[in-house]
């Protein structure tokens, strides 16, 4: 996926107003390099508490999630939270919760994280973060965009019981990875589920079979000078098309000897009643984040209240 650039300036300059720059430059050791990672964090006021939790993100986790995937944690990201009022968050389709530019820049809209394939903050940007690794593995050479969702995707590895499902239904329809690319394009949310599935499908039956490195090794001959295509080839031996048909097939294969194929009804009901599952366990989930948060605001209210009775108790100081 091609990501256009933009300048952490051009960024900044449209939050001189009513923007808090959350902190400068946040440090995190990166382990492996030996180099600190630097994050900063652009937010308005009322996303304060959403910026704090990006800063407070471990990234040693993330670290080793993009080294299995044979990619490298950037050195520096600049991340910019957009409140639902912000006319860049108007103008983009409601089911796009964040945007990655570049090899060092991550613009999210937090107010939307609840869909597919994101249901937090975290998990949004490691997925973010795997695009810059992506495109900087690459030397800025454009990967497909089915590449870069379906590793990123599968690095985030935000899979579900109801994403399952709804892979069963899209691969029983025999796709080419031309299919999915069209997808991609489309405006609908549904469709764009759908491509997002089977990339994440293909991608991880070829690190399952080639190895988890591959993402990394064929962004790396891309860098090179390779075309896609042909580093595909080398890291796997197969075409994309051959790769994309064996990992849909175990689907497809699924959806022939299960008894539901045969009854149109019946197939309704197990999919509807795993999407149910599926719907109750992220509720479950978001409320226990809520929770934590909420408890999180109280113990700082009374920490508040404390400091001011202690202010309010003190004795008065004779001044002379």
């Amino acid at each position: 996926m091609e990501h256009p650039r933009v300048t952490l300036s051009g960024v900044t300059s449209a939050w001189m107003r009513g923007v808090v720059m959350l902190a400068a430059c946040a440090l995190w050791p990166a382990a492996a390099a030996g180099q600190p990672f630097e994050l900063s964090v652009d937010a308005p006021p009322e996303l304060q508490r959403m910026a704090a939790r990006v800063q407070a993100m471990d990234p040693a986790p993330m670290e080793g999630a993009l080294a299995r995937a044979g990619l490298d944690l950037p050195p520096r990201v600049h991340v910019t939270l957009l409140p639902d009022s912000d006319a860049r968050v108007r103008s983009a389709p409601a089911w796009v919760v964040a945007q990655a530019f570049g090899t060092d820049t991550i613009i999210i809209f937090p107010e939307r994280i609840s869909s597919y394939p994101y249901d937090s903050l975290e998990a949004v940007m490691l997925h973010e973060i795997v695009h810059l690794a992506l495109v900087a593995r690459a030397g800025g050479q454009p990967l497909p965009r089915w590449f870069h969702e379906g590793v990123a995707v599968s690095v985030e590895a935000g899979w579900g019981l109801g994403s399952q499902a709804r892979l069963l239904l899209a691969a029983a329809r025999g796709p080419a990875i031309d299919d999915v690319s069209r997808l991609f394009r489309s405006e609908s949310h549904p469709d764009t589920t759908t491509a997002y599935l089977l990339a994440a499908a293909l991608i991880e039956d070829v690190r399952a079979r080639h190895g988890q490195h591959v993402p990394g090794a064929i962004a790396g001959h891309v860098a090179r000078g390779t075309s896609f295509d042909r580093a595909f080839w080398i890291e796997t031996g197969d075409t994309v098309d051959r790769a994309a048909g064996r990992a849909w097939s175990a689907y497809r294969g699924w959806s022939r000897w299960m008894p539901v194929v045969t009854s149109p009804a019946a197939l309704w009901s197990w999919i509807l009643a795993l999407a149910f599952v599926a719907f109750v366990l992220k509720v479950r989930r978001r409320r226990e984040r809520r929770r934590q948060w909420d408890e999180d605001d109280d113990q700082e209210d009374e920490a508040a209240l404390e400091e001011e009775s202690e202010i309010d108790e003190s004795p008065p100081r004779n001044h002379r």
